[in-house]
């Protein structure tokens, strides 16, 4: 397989934007990312776009306002996973030699969906347990609580990725929210599903986000900014749970384990020796605490203390979310996984301002989707690690 880099990228604000069609804001991603690689968008051979809830072709609709046309493009859904699926599918190509520079793109308006739609998600047909009420936020409130039970966590310690990601989301010029939170903030506002409370989840988005990737040679013939490390995409999975999963423990999701370990053993990397900056899925605050556990970043049982180490946040051994993650960021679904790349990327090439890791040169970026119930909705984990 052939070498796959990073030549730009690019993102709107995530937020409320209720006067922005899905066509905008991915046109906005897009350009921003084809002047950030310093590439004429006609360089483009092939194109994916994530997306959840967006109407038909909408990866044709966005780019044709590049004039990019009559070139293979894709729509790609698979949950909040969809994003990095489509980085994944470009991916691919280009290190199978199919193409030599694509584009992957992830985009969401739910501001528009639930003006057509009505607001909220709902279960699907055939969602036998969603329809009984084991909604998101009861989930991962049941993965709260086993953290507590089996893990020793305290009420502080299910909050604190809550606590750390808004604080980091101040001085991230992309991020929905800037405002801190404290712990007593966090519990005092609404509460969802025991222990989870308004401040513990990620809020709804509106936003797009663009990376293009390319080949080795393409890359030493195109790139302009010879200031910038080649960042490379050294591993990518995506993972998908088996029926073997239907009670699977949620502190310990087979699809989140093996997909880390996959796509660190094709990185040729170590989690817990070798990664210096993660972006992962933090819909919900106690949901990060999990993941350091199924990520490698630490022992199994070994999460909470990793936290109380601050380890996990800048200035720590491993930054987690530095961006503010979705709780501070925002969570437009299919753009999401295209961001956390996005994120990595900066944090290699040593843009990321205020929120820059020093020394980071191996990141990892992680989208969770499709943890609705337990037997009838599968779950999808997509992965990416990026080297300098």
């Amino acid at each position: 397989m052939r070498g796959v880099y990073v030549l730009g990228i690019g993102q709107t604000i995530f937020g409320k934007h209720d006067h922005l069609t899905v066509n905008d804001l991915g046109a906005a991603a897009a350009l921003a990312a084809v002047k950030d690689a310093e590439i004429s968008p006609k360089e483009l051979q092939a194109a994916y776009c994530g997306t959840c809830y967006s109407p038909l072709t909408p990866v044709q609709s966005i780019l044709i306002r590049l004039g990019v046309d009559r070139i293979p493009m894709y729509t790609v859904e698979n949950a909040c996973a969809s994003g990095s699926s489509a980085v994944h599918l470009l991916f691919q190509e280009i290190a199978l030699g199919a193409r030599e520079v694509g584009m992957a793109l992830g985009v969401e308006s739910l501001s528009t969906f639930n003006r057509k739609f009505g607001k909220g998600l709902i279960a699907i047909e055939g969602d036998l347990q969603g329809q009984l009420a084991l909604s998101m936020p009861a989930f991962f409130a049941k993965l709260c609580n086993r953290l507590m039970e089996k893990r020793g966590a305290t009420i502080a310690d299910i909050c604190y990725p809550s606590v750390k990601n808004h604080k980091a989301g101040m001085t991230n010029p992309y991020s929905q929210y800037k405002t801190e939170v404290s712990v007593e903030k966090i519990m005092a506002s609404p509460m969802i599903a025991d222990p989870i409370t308004v401040l513990q989840c990620c809020p709804q988005s509106d936003g797009a986000a663009a990376v293009i990737l390319c080949s080795e040679d393409y890359y030493k013939r195109h790139n302009k900014k010879g200031h910038r490390a080649p960042v490379r995409v050294a591993g990518s999975v995506i993972s998908v749970s088996g029926v073997e999963d239907a009670s699977y423990d949620p502190l310990a999701m087979q699809v989140v384990i093996k997909g880390a370990r996959d796509a660190c053993e094709m990185a040729g990397v170590e989690a817990q020796k070798d990664i210096h900056v993660v972006e992962l899925h933090d819909a919900f605050s106690g949901e990060e605490l999990a993941a350091y556990e199924m990520l490698g970043l630490c022992k199994p049982g070994e999460g909470i203390a990793l936290a109380r180490s601050r380890a996990v946040e800048l200035g720590g051994r491993c930054p987690v979310n530095p961006s503010g993650g979705l709780l501070s960021m925002g969570h437009p679904l299919g753009a999401s996984g295209v961001r956390v790349v996005n994120d990595v990327a900066r944090q290699l090439w040593g843009e990321a301002g205020a929120n820059q890791v020093e020394g980071a040169r191996v990141g990892l970026a992680q989208m969770l989707g499709g943890v609705l119930t337990g037997i009838e909705s599968p779950v999808v984990a997509g992965i990416q690690i990026l080297t300098k």
